[in-house]
């Protein structure tokens, strides 16, 4: 699955046309779910009209073979022989970390990931398993939350999780040249995050935020911002603390 998912990763870093939608919500007992798309309808329409017939089955078909229900890490570690941990935690994170693919008229949509349930000792669990094994998660997952509290650090607001996926492909000069070139390659990112109980205040204030409603608030990037030290924010703060009732 690494394989697959790498190559995917690799191969969205050449034309402007794929989108990155997450939603996380937090729950009273603490725990978080989360779930990422990725679409890429236009990268694929535009990556096959621009494939020579005679390639194009050797070029996508393994994408094609991803499932297209919610399937374990674990479960596709197994069906592809190529499970290389007997760590408890580890397979416990596995099982519960899934992927699909998505599919529009029997042509490939896009991609989504989905964590269940995570407390905090999965999260801390599942940094030790991304610093092998590379997955294109929200950095804002690793956000403070205790039931009650959101202590979100604006330092998560990047792409590390994308970079690190390439760079495990690529030569230090050809990731840094990406690196530095990943405003031009995306139409949109942003991250939503719900609450299960209202929102009783929020403290600090950045440009990319705002709030939806009693229970959520809005995350959208600014792409160029990320990567032009130039490009100054009227509101910036570290921290942003979000106290639900």
């Amino acid at each position: 699955m690494k394989k697959t998912i790498i190559l995917f990763l690799i191969s969205l870093f050449t034309l402007q046309s794929c989108s990155v939608n997450s939603e996380i919500v937090y729950h009273k007992d603490a725990a978080s779910s989360s779930i990422t798309d990725i679409d890429t309808r236009e990268f694929m329409s535009e990556m096959m009209a621009m494939t020579p017939d005679s390639l194009k089955q050797k070029e996508f078909s393994e994408m094609d073979k991803l499932p297209t229900a919610w399937t374990s890490m674990y479960d596709l570690a197994k069906q592809e022989g190529k499970l290389k941990t007997e760590n408890p935690d580890s397979i416990r994170i596995m099982k519960k970390v899934f992927m699909k693919s998505m599919k529009e008229e029997q042509k490939l949509a896009g991609f989504s990931f989905k964590m269940d349930h995570f407390t905090a000792e999965d999260y801390q669990v599942l940094k030790n398993f991304t610093k092998t094994e590379k997955i294109p998660l929200d950095q804002n997952i690793y956000n403070h939350w205790d039931g009650k509290t959101l202590t979100i650090n604006t330092d998560n607001f990047n792409l590390k999780s994308i970079e690190e996926a390439i760079k495990t492909k690529s030569s230090k000069e050809e990731s840094e040249k990406i690196a530095g070139m990943m405003v031009m390659f995306f139409k949109k990112i942003g991250t939503t995050i719900k609450f299960e109980s209202p929102i009783k205040s929020i403290s600090g204030k950045h440009d990319w935020v705002k709030q939806i409603d009693d229970h959520s608030i809005r995350i959208d990037y600014d792409l160029k911002a990320i990567y032009d030290q130039d490009t100054k924010l009227k509101n910036a703060d570290k921290k942003i603390i979000i106290v639900t009732e």
